[in-house]
């Protein structure tokens, strides 16, 4: 019998049961909390590297020490397991690359040069020595850059031509004024040369127009910010959009595009409020076209019916990263970017304290894979094989035994890394990928990632930096379509400024159904170069 006020074996065994839920629960909160704050820490790493750190993705091999190894899996939470050798397929060692030379670079010889000489005063011309008249005895010639840039008004005279006969005997006199050519934006002050150097300035070098009116005042011109607003517009409307209307055509029917998307802020846009984000589609050819055209689609949104839109029933190859928009282009043949995974594997490395571990051992694969491209690109195809049949083959033999080594690694150790963690997002990244990343290799065609329009994206966001927003929905459609044609400028190699005021001065006097394939930059390119 139990005593008065004790507890019974019954209540005891419920007790204990208590306690040991309780024990599991706590642990269970302990575990997870000790993953947030494992998260959260890698985060702040992150924040304070991307505020005060270089951006660079590149990395420098490290040698493993054997204890320092130990060390770092001891440190890793047991990610990882020892370090991976890579496969040897046979690739063929890289020379060391060599550092650029050093010293001034020579001035273009294109570049039209006027002789400025300098002479001695008729008394220094005396020997010093024996004071008898010298001899000239050659020249030493350096060279400088000299820029002028001048403004300077065109004042349009029309002659006015009369009928003096009809002055005297008819009732009308009929008065015939010459006719000016077509100019791109009638009524206004601006010729193409200015319109193409106002545009320039904004969309290549990445000047705000407010700076640009300050700019146009301090030369004693005063342009309102305004009227350069107007400018943009008016140009982008009535003739640049012809020229951003017939790349898209040309776009559709290549073979490949490279697809991506980046923010902007429109401050007046109907139903939205100005903090909203809206977003330019980016479109690109590929890198080995022999068309090269870069074209950004302004939205404001990022659904799936944007690039289906856009690129209507496309049947070629898309290459992008992993948002699932780009993958509902149903027909097309999708690719992932290999550097969308390289780069979470690079932040866990960042995240870590120590450094090195299994994303270090990530990174040694994804080397070894681009160094297959560098090599592949300069490979020489084999009588009577194409360049892709080439490359195609290169990849096979020695890309794909990288590939099934990282595989079976990353099935490895995914069960043993934090799912939340920055490690466990790079390697649960790719193992979702994996069928679009690796794709690459079954066309020579296809490239490895989409860095190629990444490249291209950062000239728009850094010009972002500076003009932050669009005013309008119109401003954002003009600097969109303005933005392409100078970007396919800048893949076709043609200057962008004489490029616009051939254009600009070319578009007003043809009609609207007329040919102007000339006019696209790839061909201006050719004509140029001829």
């Amino acid at each position: 019998m139990n005593r008065t006020g004790e507890p019974s074996v019954a209540e005891l065994m419920a007790q204990l049961a208590a306690n040991a839920a309780e024990i599991a629960a706590l642990k269970a909160e302990k575990e997870a909390l000790s993953q947030r704050v494992v998260k959260l820490e890698e985060e702040l790493a992150l924040a304070r590297l991307h505020r005060f750190a270089p951006k660079s993705e590149k990395h420098v091999d490290r040698l493993f020490n054997e204890a320092e190894q130990v060390a770092d899996e001891d440190d890793a939470d047991n990610e990882g397991g020892d370090v991976v050798v890579l496969p040897d397929t046979g690739l063929p060692a890289t020379d060391g690359t060599t550092g650029k030379k050093r010293g001034r670079k020579a001035l273009p010889e294109n570049l039209p040069r006027e002789r400025v000489e300098y002479d001695l005063a008729d008394d220094e011309k005396a020997c010093p020595c024996c004071r008898y008249q010298m001899h000239r005895m050659g020249e030493t010639v350096t060279e400088q850059l000299h820029i002028e840039v001048k403004a300077k008004v065109l004042k349009n005279v029309r002659f006015k031509y009369a009928c003096r006969h009809c002055d005297r005997t008819g009732i009308n006199t009929p008065v015939v004024i010459a006719l000016m050519p077509a100019q791109p934006l009638p009524g206004s002050i601006a010729t193409a040369s200015t319109l193409a150097f106002a545009l320039v300035h904004k969309y290549v070098d990445g000047t705000p127009l407010y700076r640009l009116a300050q700019a146009f005042e301090r030369a004693g011109v005063p342009v309102s910010r305004g009227a350069l607003g107007h400018w943009v517009i008016g140009a982008s409307e009535k003739h640049l959009c012809r020229i951003y209307d017939a790349l898209k055509l040309r776009l559709r029917s290549q073979a490949l595009i490279h697809g991506d998307e980046t923010t902007v802020q429109v401050l007046k846009e109907k139903d939205r409020e100005a903090t909203s984000t809206s977003y330019m589609w980016a479109y690109r050819s590929g890198e080995d076209s022999d068309e090269p055209i870069v074209l950004l689609d302004y939205q404001p949104g990022r659904g799936q019916i944007h690039p289906q839109a856009f690129l209507g029933s496309y049947r070629g190859i898309v290459i992008s990263d992993g948002y699932s928009a780009w993958r509902t282009l149903e027909g097309a043949t999708h690719l992932g970017c290999m550097a969308h995974s390289r780069r979470r594997f690079v932040d866990a490395l960042k995240a870590r304290k120590k450094g090195g571990g299994p994303p270090e051992q990530a990174l040694r694969f994804f080397e070894q894979l681009y160094r297959v491209e560098r090599q592949a690109r300069d490979r020489k195809p084999e009588d009577g094989e194409t360049r892709d049949h080439c490359i195609r083959r290169f990849r096979q033999q020695h890309s794909v035994p990288i590939l099934n080594a990282l595989k079976a690694w990353l099935d490895d150790i995914a069960p043993k890394v934090l799912p939340d963690s920055k490690l466990g997002d790079a390697v649960s990244y790719t193992l979702n990928q994996w069928e679009y990343l690796t794709r690459y290799t079954e066309d020579g065609r296809m490239p490895i990632d989409n860095n190629l329009l990444e490249r291209d994206i950062r000239i728009f966001a850094t010009g972002r930096k500076s003009w932050l927003f669009s005013d309008t929905v119109d401003g954002a459609r003009a600097s969109a379509v303005i933005y392409s044609l100078m970007l396919t400028c800048r893949a076709c190699g043609v200057e962008p400024l004489a490029w616009l005021r051939h254009v600009l001065t070319e578009l007003p006097q043809r009609a609207l159904d007329a040919d102007i394939d000339d006019l696209l930059p790839f061909n201006f390119a050719k004509t140029a170069a001829a």
